[in-house]
């Protein structure tokens, strides 16, 4: 039988390890840059064509090398960073395998130019699919610039699977934040199509944190510093109240390289506990030094996950960092639930049940006569307590909870409910026909699916929809009893709202009195360039208003008006989730991404009887009512039977 194994030509070993090293623009960039930072560069200059499929430059101003080093760098596993194997063990480069630029040079068209400060002129090289075309002396300043062009321009189907420039565009910053927030001490530019997105100068890491990621962080770092013998972990966190729906600002350095832990993560959330609202998420910028010997790093080929020789120990350390740094920094809860962050003298006791009783223990007169004498005590302290005395008498209480369902109560036995704009005419829904004061629902919808049971009449006393724990609703049928899931229906009956609106191309709007402006990082407003268009059929309107930054004008007729950046944020973080778990259209992501973002906001709250029988007419008429799009429950209907055999004997 003939030999049929051999060695792969040069070439083609280069492209396979190249599918490892380079997957996408973003993947040159990283390398590139962790290149230019081992080189000692003082000065480092990213620029982008393209979102970086037309060309990804790297210029610094490092040690640069010889004509000989220049030609071996673009030889497979040629390295300066380790001689032997216990170098492996001391690691403090962030690139030591010496695959890279082979990898790149195998499926771009490389330019590399680099002169070291000795030397009078530098070395120019050209390269195409790992072939050398040219070598010869150039006159160029002092260390390295290398150009990629045309990335994958030899492997056509690995640039077929390359996304959007948004999407691209938005790795290639998240690479680009990594490198310059690990290294303050460098100075960064990054220009994209011939624009300047970046330009950070050289300085403390608080100073590089708001340069990056937003002068929203300026006033909501607390420094983390905790040192051991066997570790020690320094850097940033954010206040509670700083916290994000989305999960993009925390970032871990491990001997100066960026790495992904959702081992450490946890570790810092520990500290968080009863601190963050929910489904929130904090920020950090964490930097832990240990010996290398402790570390592996060389278990993913990018590097960003490693092992750790006692991951327990690391595990306390940083959770005990952070809850430190919390303490110092007085971040425990305040108990003063009318959200004043002034300290005042105690306020009188107030009674909530009913607007009327809180009004009058504010405001009677024996309250306000004795906090007057109080503040005639000292001449000093009647200066300033009196400046506190005045805005509590002329400040009106605001209205409990408790009291405003008390007058929805007392309003709706008078027969008028406080529900605005209900039509008179009776809805076409055949599920209400015995109950005229229902609200027609406000988008023609869908017949109900025929596996859903008629509803009994919700008129008499016994056939009204209940609501169980502010979360579900019981709902009387003729075959039995359904609970429906509040948020799941809600998210249902939008997602199909929103899926017409999409179809349409002009969602309803509600506009604002005033545009207000919302500033994004440059990751997220990358995403948001991408899904413009599908946003603007979904009803919001916004126009650019300077860098990173918007003017929104308009939001959706079914969204409650609340923090627009807030809003944003989350949406493009559910888009981020689907985008990168399933393969959908971008509209169907982004009427996905809002009907989550807008029913979760919902969760948890009290709805008025008419709210809750318009809930479920809508739920009725969705073409899908029993599941949400991504496929869970919305509904469980019990039959009689099976209500009969919880009450059986044994």
């Amino acid at each position: 039988m003939a030999d049929v194994i051999q060695l792969l030509p040069e070439y083609l070993a280069n492209q396979i390890a190249a599918g490892e090293v380079v997957q996408r623009p973003a993947s040159v960039v990283k390398e590139l840059l962790e290149n230019a930072v081992d080189a000692k560069a003082t000065q480092v200059r990213l620029i982008i064509k393209e979102a970086g499929k037309q060309l990804v430059q790297v210029v610094d101003n490092g040690a640069g090398m010889s004509p000989t080093d220049a030609r071996m760098s673009l030889e497979r596993h040629a390295t300066s960073k380790i001689r032997s194997t216990e170098d492996l063990f001391k690691i403090r480069t962030l690139g030591f395998r010496g695959e890279a630029l082979a990898s790149i040079a195998a499926v771009s068209q490389l330019e590399l130019r680099t002169k070291q400060r000795d030397y009078d002129t530098g070395t120019l090289l050209l390269v195409e699919g790992s072939q050398v075309t040219s070598q010869q002396p150039v006159a160029c300043p002092d260390g390295t610039s290398i150009s990629v062009k045309n990335l994958f321009y030899n492997v056509p189907a690995r640039r077929n699977f390359l996304k959007s420039n948004a999407v691209e565009m938005r790795h290639i910053l998240d690479e680009f934040q990594h490198v310059a927030l690990a290294n303050p001490q460098i100075s960064f530019s990054l220009h994209q199509n011939e624009l300047e997105v970046f330009n950070l100068p050289a300085g403390k890491l608080s100073q590089r944190i708001v340069a990056l990621l937003g002068n929203g962080y300026k006033e909501q770092l607390a420094q983390c510093e905790e040192v051991t013998p066997f570790i020690s972990v320094k850097g940033y966190i954010g206040k509670p109240e700083s916290a994000k729906k989305s999960r993009g600002d925390q970032f871990f350095f491990v001997n100066n390289r960026f790495i992904r832990s959702a081992y450490l993560n946890h570790a810092v959330l520990a500290a968080y506990e009863g601190l963050l609202p929910r489904d929130t998420h904090p920020f950090y910028v964490l930097f832990l030094e240990l010996d290398p010997k402790t570390i592996d790093i060389n278990v993913h080929p990018t590097k960003t996950e490693i092992k750790f020789e006692d991951e327990k120990t690391v595990y306390a350390i940083v959770r005990a960092a952070v809850k430190q740094s919390l303490g110092i920094h007085n971040m425990a809860p305040s108990l003063d639930f009318e959200g004043d962050v002034n300290f005042a003298p105690i306020q009188p006791l107030r009674i909530s049940d009913t607007a009327k009783n809180s009004f009058d223990t504010n405001f009677r007169p024996d309250a306000l006569a004795s906090a007057a004498a109080r503040a005639a005590a000292t001449p000093k302290e009647a200066s300033s307590a009196k400046e506190k005395v005045i805005p509590e008498r002329n400040v009106p209480p605001r209205p409990t909870e408790e009291a405003k369902r008390g007058l929805e109560d007392f309003y709706r036995s008078l027969g008028q409910t406080v529900v605005p704009d209900v039509p008179a005419t009776p809805p076409t829904n055949p599920f209400a026909k015995d109950n005229p004061a229902l609200p027609r629902p406000a988008e023609p919808t869908e017949p109900a699916a025929a596996e859903l049971p008629l509803r009994e009449s919700s008129s008499g006393p016994g056939n009204r929809v209940v609501q169980v724990n502010q979360q579900y609703l019981l709902v009387p049928v003729k075959s039995g009893v359904m609970l429906i899931d509040q948020a799941a229906a809600r998210e249902r009956i939008l997602y199909e709202q929103y899926t017409q609106a999409l179809e349409r191309e002009s969602g309803l709007s509600q506009t604002l009195l005033f545009p207000r402006t919302v500033t994004f990082s440059p990751q997220d407003f990358a995403v948001l360039r991408e899904v413009t268009d599908s946003l603007h059929a979904l009803g919001f309107r916004f126009t650019e208003f300077g860098p990173n930054t918007i003017a929104v004008e308009g939001i959706p007729a079914d969204v409650p008006a609340r923090d627009e950046k807030e809003l944003f944020e989350g949406l493009i973080e559910q888009f981020r989730m689907n985008a990168s778990s399933v393969r959908l259209d971008r509209r169907e992501q982004m009427a996905r991404a809002l009907a989550r973002r807008v029913a979760s906001s919902s969760t948890g709250s009290r709805l008025a009887e008419v709210e809750m029988n318009t809930l479920v007419d809508k739920l009725f008429a969705c073409s899908v009512p029993s599941y949400t799009p991504d496929g869970r429950r919305t509904l469980v209907l019990l039959e009689l039977s099976q209500l009969q055999e919880f009450f059986r004997k044994g």
